[in-house]
C-alpha cells in the first residue's frame, strides 16, 4: 500500500503535464500545488519507518528523486548579488489595504531599483505615489498597475491583455522602458485574472487567455533585455503560464510562497526575465495586503 502510494506520487511529480486539464482544470490545479507533494513524501517516510517496511522505503526513493529534481535547486544557497544586478520588488498591494503608507515604506526598506504594484485604486494610489516619490522619482501607472523606478522611464503604454467576456473597464497591464546603468530594459507589469476553485474544479479560462495575450506581447518585444513583474495568479509550474515560461527565465533559488499572506501556499507573484537570470527570490514581511511582497535580483547576460 505505502509503496504503491509512493510510486503514484513519483508519477504525478514526473508526469504532471500528462494530467488532463479538460476536466475541471485538474492539471493546472495539481501544478499549482506541486511542491506540496513533498509533504506526502515525508508522511510516507514516517509511516514506512513505523511499519518497518523495506519495500516502502525503497519505493520512496522514486518521489524523493523526482521532488529533488524539480525543486531541490530552489533550496540551495543564493549566489551573491552583483553590483550591476537589477533589484526588483513585486507586490499586489490589495485594493482593501488599510495602510498604504506603511506598505510603501516597507517596500522602500528592501532597497529595490524597481517597484511593481497591482490593485492600485484611489485614494490609496495617491498615498503610494507620495510615499515612494523621494526614493523613486520616476513612475508610470496604467489602470490598476504601476511601476516606480530609480531610473528614467520612457515609452510607457498600456498592454491589451483583457480577456473576452469582461465588459467593464479593465486595464491591468503596462509596458515601459527603464534606462538603467546597464542599458535599456523593457519592463512589463501585469495582473492576470483570478482563478477560482469550486465543485467543478479550477475555473481559469480568463487567466489562461490573458496569459496568452501577454505572451504574444512579450514575443513581439524588440528590446533584448526584458523583465516581467506581476501577480500572474498562477505558479511557474502551471502549464497555463507556458506562454511566459517558455520564453522567459524564472527564479532559480527560493520557493517564496506569496499567497495567501496569512498562510502562504503558492507563489503567484512572479519575477521573470529574458537575457538575464533571476537569482534568489524571497518574500518580504507581510503588509496590509493578502499577498506577500517578493524581491529578486536580475543578473544580465
Amino acid at each position: 500500500m505505502l509503496a504503491g502510494v509512493a510510486v503514484c506520487t513519483a508519477l504525478l511529480l514526473s508526469f504532471h503535464r500528462s494530467v488532463p486539464n479538460r476536466v475541471g482544470g485538474l492539471g493546472s490545479l495539481l501544478e499549482s500545488f506541486l511542491p506540496w507533494l513533498g509533504v506526502v513524501v515525508v508522511v510516507l517516510l514516517v509511516l514506512a519507518l513505523v511499519r518497518r517496511s523495506a519495500l516502502a522505503l525503497v519505493a520512496l526513493l522514486l518521489p524523493v528523486a523526482a521532488w529533488t529534481y524539480l525543486f531541490g535547486g530552489l533550496l540551495l544557497p543564493a549566489p551573491e548579488a552583483g553590483a550591476d544586478d537589477l533589484v526588483v520588488v513585486q507586490h499586489n498591494v490589495s485594493d482593501e489595504n488599510t495602510d498604504p503608507e506603511g506598505t510603501a515604506r516597507a517596500l522602500v526598506r528592501a532597497g529595490p531599483d524597481l517597484v511593481a504594484l497591482e490593485e492600485l485604486v484611489p485614494p490609496a494610489l495617491e498615498v503610494y505615489a507620495k510615499t515612494l516619490a523621494p526614493d523613486y522619482p520616476y513612475r508610470t501607472v496604467r489602470g490598476t498597475v504601476g511601476l516606480w523606478s530609480k531610473y528614467p522611464l520612457s515609452g510607457s503604454r498600456p498592454l491589451d491583455i483583457k480577456p473576452r467576456g469582461i465588459e467593464e473597464e479593465w486595464e491591468r497591464g503596462l509596458r515601459t522602458v527603464a534606462h538603467t546603468p546597464r542599458g535599456e530594459v523593457a519592463v512589463y507589469v501585469a495582473h492576470l485574472p483570478s482563478v477560482r476553485v469550486g465543485a467543478g474544479g479550477l475555473a481559469s479560462s480568463r487567466r489562461d487567455e490573458s496569459a496568452g495575450l501577454l505572451g504574444d506581447a512579450l514575443d513581439a518585444e524588440e528590446l533584448r533585455r526584458v523583465v516581467l513583474l506581476g501577480d500572474l495568479n498562477g505558479t511557474v509550474d502551471d502549464r497555463a503560464l507556458r506562454p511566459l515560461t517558455d520564453s522567459l527565465n524564472v527564479a532559480g533559488r527560493g520557493l517564496a510562497f506569496s499567497f495567501p499572506a496569512g498562510l502562504p501556499l503558492a507563489r503567484i507573484d512572479q519575477v521573470m526575465a529574458r537575457a538575464g537570470t533571476v537569482g534568489a527570490l524571497r518574500t518580504l514581511p507581510a503588509t496590509g495586503s493578502d499577498h506577500l511582497p517578493v524581491v529578486a535580483q536580475v543578473s544580465w547576460d
